[in-house]
């Protein structure tokens, strides 16, 4: 499962959301610069930033700390699509978002993850993420992406058809590879569960916070902060499960990313559900005289 069924689990998942792309949704981001903009530094430098500072602050074991901002240098995952659509957010912006970070995060997740390993490691010899495995990286996150684009260039109807399907694929996969982690872990996983219980669930309301209030404070529309704070604040768990397994070769620092995998469904749907309600009470109050 770890060799083969996790790669393959997340280049399906990679795989849809590149069904779903178009050359255009990489475009749109001259339409929306300061959307994209302040999405993208809460995206790559407040959140890893937030993320250290709780890592410190809960005093995490070295190999969860580092799971912990692995977690956090991960880029949005394809269920921000879908919550905000839920809750009437700005999807075209969410997937010109997930196209973005996912390309950048090629960059961005190893240089991350090394600079983690080496504060909280500083004598244990890891040798992190070196330039194969950061083309192994950029392999199971963007080559997916592209063919799935490809594919829908070539035959757009298909694509349009297989893009429901795809969706729920990805979410019963998400869910399979996090059942299959904790499982198959089950002892760590009961270990450290009341370690990392409160940390991902504060680390989850707050990057889902922040990527909504910080939007708005800056003149950003609703729709747009809507999904700013999906983007931001559901990360792919799967890939941060499977650099920690696979690459790193290290069972426990998966574990955040199981954790949070885990609770995210839960904490994104209540929070979406609070700012849909913040959100009536706000126009109520508007119209009345």
């Amino acid at each position: 499962m770890t060799t083969i069924g996790l790669p393959v689990a997340l280049g399906i998942i990679m795989f849809g959301l590149g069904l779903s792309l178009t050359p255009s949704d990489f475009a749109r981001v001259a339409k929306h610069p300061r959307a994209v903009i302040i999405a993208l530094v809460c995206q790559l430098l407040l959140l890893p930033a937030l993320c250290f500072g709780l890592v410190l602050l809960f005093r995490l074991p070295p190999v969860l700390a580092v799971g912990m901002m692995l977690l956090a240098a991960s880029p949005g995952g394809t269920t921000a699509n879908l919550y905000s659509h839920l809750f009437r957010g700005d999807v075209a912006l969410n997937i010109s978002l997930t196209a973005i970070n996912s390309v950048i995060s090629v960059l961005t997740l190893p240089f991350l993850v090394n600079l983690s390993l080496a504060y909280f490691y500083p004598d244990a010899g890891r040798l992190g993420i070196d330039i194969v495995e950061a083309l192994k990286v950029f392999a199971i996150v963007l080559v997916p992406v592209v063919i799935g684009m490809l594919v829908r260039r070539a035959r757009e109807g298909f694509a349009d058809r297989m893009d429901k399907p795809v969706r729920i694929a990805s979410m019963v996969i998400l869910a399979v590879v996090i059942v299959g982690a904790v499982v198959s872990n089950l002892r760590l996983f009961a270990e450290n569960i009341g370690a990392l219980a409160g940390i991902t669930v504060l680390f989850c309301v707050l990057s889902l916070s922040i990527g909504f209030a910080l939007p708005r404070l800056l003149r950003v529309s609703r729709p747009q902060a809507v999904a700013s704070s999906f983007e931001i604040g559901i990360h792919n768990a799967t890939l941060a499960i499977v650099i920690a397994q696979t690459m790193l070769n290290d069972i426990e620092m998966s574990l955040p990313g199981a954790v949070y995998g885990v609770l995210m469904f839960f904490i994104a749907a209540a929070f979406g559900l609070v700012l849909t309600r913040v959100g009536q009470r706000a126009s109520l109050s508007t119209t009345e005289p």
